[in-house]
């Protein structure tokens, strides 16, 4: 496994975590200030970027903008095509494409699975105090 979400979860859960985090931003005043809602529904998308496969994440970028310009810049819904819903895409798939590179740094770091065993440290401390004790007459 990659580490990745499994299956076909990467999409829902993003999706679900992006209502939340609108519906918690504009509880905060998003719908008189819709900035408040970019930079945490910006963490989801660059999360969505590093745990999920592109598609997926690509998908979450989508939602979340829609979400945004349709709900906290749009009150009724319906989408809003103008400069400021324009920069949070780009925002957005900034975070996306910056997600998927750190998975994709992460992925090439070697992970090592078989540590090197070490003394413990009663064993330390017992041969401390042994020396301490009888100087020079370890057993």
């Amino acid at each position: 496994m990659d580490g990745r979400l499994p299956g076909g979860f990467g999409f829902p859960i993003g999706c679900t975590v992006v209502a939340a985090v609108a519906i918690v931003a504009d509880l905060a005043g998003a719908t008189e200030h819709p900035g408040y809602a970019v930079v945490p529904l910006t963490l989801v998308v660059f999360t969505s970027g590093v745990m999920t496969r592109f598609p997926a994440a690509l998908g979450v970028t989508a939602v979340a903008w829609a979400v945004v310009s349709g709900f906290l810049y749009g009150r009724s819904g319906g989408l809003v095509f103008d400069g400021a819903t324009g920069r949070l895409a780009l925002v957005l798939f900034s975070a996306l494409v910056l997600g998927g590179a750190v998975r994709i740094v992460v992925a090439r770091i070697p992970l090592n699975t078989d540590p090197s065993p070490r003394r413990s440290n009663i064993g330390n401390a017992l041969g401390r105090l042994q020396d301490i004790v009888a100087p020079g007459h370890r057993g």
